[in-house]
């Protein structure tokens, strides 16, 4: 245990150098209706920090009175819009309050004052934090992949400092770990579509619907990947249509018999777009909707919103309406 932690043990109004502050106690009212049960510690802290908040003391006690506080309850805006500004007043060691957001996060990485705070440090340190806030992100995204707050930083940084140099390669590693993390195939195309360094989507396009058909045919039943391939076309069906990797890639999971709702809807969404498929498309659908009502004799377009309708009941009324709706050479 360190000095600070050992003080920390000691009430505040037992201590020497708060023996000059007069506590400013919390103003609930003549009667409040229903008084919030604080502990002593908590009661005396914040009381303590009323006081050095009101008379705008900027002091190395009034700094380590806010880490005690955030200790306490690190949701209080007040206390970290204060430490800000006793930070830049003692022009303090932005790194160690790097070290000190890092412990609180630990247990508290999806609290909003800790995220801005932390970019608040970011933005003074600039270039320099780079290195630390992708590896602060990347502990906290290995606890929890769908962290918000980390990938919202983690863009942050990329797009306002830097660092896109091995991101892709990051974004490969989670999905080799776990090629359902959409939280990945969403930062693979934020880097595909925004770092200086690749040239930009129709510079990548090419190898990265390769990479996403290898993924697709590993798991066909993964929503991600297909909507990652998708978002590579984005703002040019014709490109989409007319790709055969695209097609290819429905025939083949759909000549599994396996009903992939995900490949049925591109096949549509391509057909749509000016897709002209040959009989063996209307052969893999016509076989997937037999197995239930016998061969149709209606337009592929159709065929496939009917399949749809049966295996994707959650969006039956979607289906019925796409239907309804298909340019008449689909039908």
């Amino acid at each position: 245990m360190d000095s600070n932690e050992e003080e920390q043990k000691i009430p505040v109004s037992q201590r020497p150098e708060w023996a000059d502050v007069k506590p400013v106690p919390q103003d609930d009212g003549p009667r409040p209706v229903v008084p919030i049960a604080y502990t002593e510690e908590f009661r005396e802290t914040m009381d303590y920090f009323r006081a050095v908040y009101v008379s705008d003391e900027r002091s190395p006690r009034s700094l380590q009175l806010t880490s005690e506080a955030i200790h306490l309850n690190p949701g209080n805006y007040t206390v970290w819009h204060f430490r800000r500004a006793v930070l830049e007043a003692l022009n303090a060691d932005l790194h160690e309050e790097l070290d000190f957001v890092e412990n609180v996060a630990k247990e508290n990485s999806k609290n909003y004052q800790i995220w801005h705070h932390r970019r608040w440090l970011a933005e003074k340190l600039g270039t320099g934090a780079i290195v630390k806030e992708l590896e602060f992100t990347k502990n906290i995204l290995s606890l929890d992949a769908k962290n918000y707050h980390a990938w919202s930083h983690r863009q942050w940084v990329l797009k306002a400092l830097g660092g896109w140099e091995d991101e892709l390669e990051y974004c490969h590693q989670l999905l080799t770990d776990d090629v359902f993390n959409n939280s990945a195939w969403n930062q693979r195309y934020f880097v595909v579509t925004g770092s200086p360094l690749l040239g930009g989507l129709d510079a990548m396009r090419d190898s990265e619907v390769d990479y996403t058909i290898e993924a697709i045919i590993a798991h066909p039943e993964n929503e991600s990947p297909w909507r990652y391939l998708r978002g590579l076309y984005k703002q040019d069906m014709k490109t989409w249509a007319n790709d055969p990797r695209i097609s290819s890639l429905c025939l083949k999971v759909l000549s599994t018999k396996t009903r992939c709702i995900f490949a049925l809807s591109t096949l549509l969404d391509l057909i749509c777009s000016g897709f002209q498929p040959g009989p063996e498309f209307k052969a893999a659908v016509d076989d997937l909707q037999a197995s239930d009502t016998g061969p149709s004799d209606s337009g592929l377009g159709e065929t496939i919103c009917s399949v749809l309708e049966r295996i994707d009941p959650l969006r039956v009324n979607y289906w019925t309406w796409r239907k309804s709706h298909l340019p008449s050479v689909t039908v």
